[in-house]
């Protein structure tokens, strides 16, 4: 008997989202399944062609009727393959990358690809050590302050939590604080707000700055929930982190901990959102979709319904200023917990004593010699990297800078180089000045390998290690390095940023503060609040488990306000303070920004880009206001520029910049919307658009 042919499976049309830059969705023709388990295919990725190049589309809706398109259905690429078994994204992310979208003026398909990992296998987790953990580790006792914390931000779970549908849950989300001193026990706090959501049979998220600079946070999560946390971080392969993905979708991890990216992790039944270091600027995308993380947490809490809680010892000044209008309540933790005190600060004015004889003053020497015979542990920090800052001739003042990018070349002994920190550009160590050959040349400033040198050979008897980027290259050198220092066989330890967050070190007496100048001299008006918040961040590292923890911060202008106070622990007359000038100077929380960066390996192309740019959006506002059309606040909106970018050429790119102002972004959003639309820019010409930037540089 002839066999019968195979009926050709009927066809289907799916609509996808693309990574590409046009803020559209394309139609796509698939051969439905001839299997009920076969044929769901919305929330899945497919293979297409795409403009003669192979894409990955994300699905999202299925027609067995096409819509009207505005050419014949018959011209219609066929996808080329199904990459997913099983759903990867859900409708309330494709919904959350439409607003992002809205928000950040980019495309859908942009932030959908940005928010989904691109794994395709599931791969078993290998290679973090704090992602296993012993499920139900002992709880601690809460101080009333907590245990008051803990309360009342988990009465917030009766008003609707874990809600996807985002039905009437706008505008519910309620915002919680939790101010505290450093090693006041924000985490346990977090820890018990998790365990209430989990009893209720639901999920939390917590954020963590950077997890290798967090890596106790994780360890801490990982260790009280077990196989119920999913850790999502830079260190996973993507077919790992696509299988933790998985594990939120189909709720078998209740707490997912992660850096910026876990924001978009989905999970079903959301209660609670968590952002531990809340200032931390690494929560800002640098990349497009320039998202904040923090911003997208708070979309989430309100379309869900569910409180958002964060946390720090140094707020933002935007958050301080939410918190002193009643708009984020706020908790405060005003108490160390592990039998230490705040630590003593004393200041060192470099003016008044000098570099003559190197980084350390004879106050932050004697003060580490004192410390070491006691076999205590010294941090000392700078927030700079390589042995010395800039070459410098002392005859004409000239000071080499990389020939791709307008910063000057730092100078790493080791390596006997020169380079760039911004693009990577190496150079061999002129011996005398390129500009007026004159031999007295030399470096002035300090930076960590500097500092190294100098402490190996004042201390000879010391165990001695450096921190830095440059130091720490090799998968898990971060945390084999803060372990060894934990366990006591470091005696003096040297780091930029990556030593000033988040951890404790039970031997740890003396904290160093090498140069507090670094970065307040920089164009950017969160410079003060950067300095202000890294002195204390690091200083916090003293006394958390003694009474006796001193901190020198050294300094060429200690009574500069964001030094003399953070010293002084006058925590609230800073934040007036910084607000009283922001408000002078119309500058966040009393305004909102908008940054438009264009960049060209050809000065003249980014110059007159940004110049039409500045008409376009002048005669914007002018029409609205001629017009009286518009929001008023459409018309309100100030343009600053073109101006070159304080940085005004980096990796052979030189850039200039818009800055828009308004009292609400929505104004903003609406016109640079509009200008992408109209705007024809040249080939060579990169238009970076940031909303709430974070820094100007």
């Amino acid at each position: 008997m002839k066999a019968k042919p195979d009926t050709p499976a009927p066809t289907v049309y799916v609509e996808t989202m693309l990574n590409v830059p046009v803020d559209k969705t394309f139609f796509y023709a698939a051969s439905k399944g001839k299997k009920p388990a076969d044929e769901p295919l919305e929330g899945k990725r497919a293979a297409v062609l795409f403009r003669n190049r192979r894409m990955t589309a994300f699905i999202t809706a299925v027609y067995e009727e096409l819509p009207p398109l505005d050419f014949p259905k018959e011209k219609l690429l066929f996808i080329e393959r199904v990459v997913d078994d099983e759903p990867v994204f859900t409708r309330e992310q494709v919904e959350l990358a439409r607003w992002i979208a809205r928000y950040y003026i980019t495309s859908a398909g942009e932030a959908l690809a940005a928010m989904i990992p691109s794994g395709r296998r599931d791969s078993r987790i290998a290679g973090f050590s704090l992602e296993s953990g012993e499920s139900g580790f002992e709880k601690k006792t809460l101080s009333e302050e907590q245990a008051r914390s803990v309360r009342e931000i988990t009465a917030d779970f009766s008003c609707g939590a874990g809600s996807a549908s985002g039905e009437g849950g706008e505008n519910r989300a309620r915002i919680h604080y939790l101010y505290g001193v450093t090693g006041s026990g924000k985490t346990e706090v977090f820890l018990q707000a998790a365990e209430a959501a989990l009893a209720l049979g639901k999920s939390a998220l917590y954020l963590v700055p950077e997890i290798a600079l967090t890596f106790q946070t994780v360890a801490a999560v990982s260790r009280r929930f077990g196989e119920k946390v999913a850790v999502l971080h830079s260190g996973l392969t993507p077919s790992q982190r696509i299988r933790e993905w998985r594990r939120c979708l189909s709720k078998e991890a209740r707490v997912v901990v992660g850096a910026r990216s876990a924001v978009f992790a989905p999970i079903p039944d959301l209660a609670l959102i968590i952002i531990d270091e809340e200032h931390d600027a690494s929560y800002k995308s640098g990349s497009s979709p320039r998202y904040h993380a923090r911003q997208v947490a708070l979309r989430i809490a309100q379309t869900r319904g569910i409180p958002l809680v964060m946390g720090s010892a140094t707020p933002s000044v935007e958050a301080w200023h939410l918190m002193s209008t009643g708009a984020v309540v706020r908790h405060e933790l005003t108490a160390r917990l592990a039998g230490g005190a705040q630590p003593e600060i004393k200041t060192v004015n470099l003016s008044a004593v000098g570099t003559a004889n190197g980084s350390l003053s004879n106050t932050l020497k004697k003060e580490i010699e004192q410390t070491l015979a006691e076999k205590r542990q010294v941090i000392l920090f700078l927030n700079r990297r390589g042995f010395t800052h800039i070459f410098r001739c002392n005859t004409c003042g000239f000071e080499l800078s990389c020939k791709n990018c307008s910063v000057p070349l730092t100078f790493h002994k080791k390596e006997n180089r020169l380079r760039c920190h911004y693009c990577g550009w190496t150079s061999e160590p002129p011996h005398e000045c390129p500009e007026c050959a004159s031999l007295d040349v030399g470096y002035c400033g300090f930076g960590t390998e500097y500092i190294e040198s100098e402490v190996r050979a004042k201390f000879p008897h010391a165990r001695v290690e450096r921190l830095d980027t440059d130091s720490v290259k090799e998968k898990g050198g971060l945390e084999e390095t803060l372990n060894a220092f934990r366990r006591g066989d470091i005696d003096i330890l040297l780091g930029t940023q990556m030593v000033a967050k988040g951890l404790n070190f039970p031997r740890l007496k003396l904290v160093g503060v090498v140069l507090a100048d670094t970065g307040l001299s920089m164009p950017d008006f969160r410079s003060a609040e950067r300095c202000f918040g890294l002195i204390t961040q690091v200083a916090g590292r003293a006394g958390r488990f003694f009474p006796d923890g001193k901190v020198i911060v050294q300094s060429f202008k200690p009574d500069r306000a964001a030094i003399a106070l953070s010293c002084a622990s006058r925590v609230e007359e800073f934040y007036a303070l910084e607000l009283a000038e922001r408000k002078l100077l119309g500058f966040p929380p009393f305004s909102r920004l908008a940054r438009l960066v264009f960049r060209s390996a050809s000065q003249a192309a980014a110059e007159e880009a940004c110049q039409k740019a500045g008409a376009w959006l002048t005669n914007a506002v002018k029409n609205a206001a001629a017009q009286n059309s518009g929001s008023p606040t459409r018309r309100a909106v100030e343009i600053l520029g073109p101006a070159e970018c304080p940085l005004s050429k980096i990796a052979a790119n030189y850039r200039m910049q818009l800055l828009l102002k308004a009292s609400r972004v929505r104004a903003m959003q609406e016109m640079l919307a509009e200008y992408v639309r109209a705007a024809k820019l040249p080939a060579e010409v990169h238009l970076e658009i940031d909303i709430d930037p974070v820094t100007l540089l």
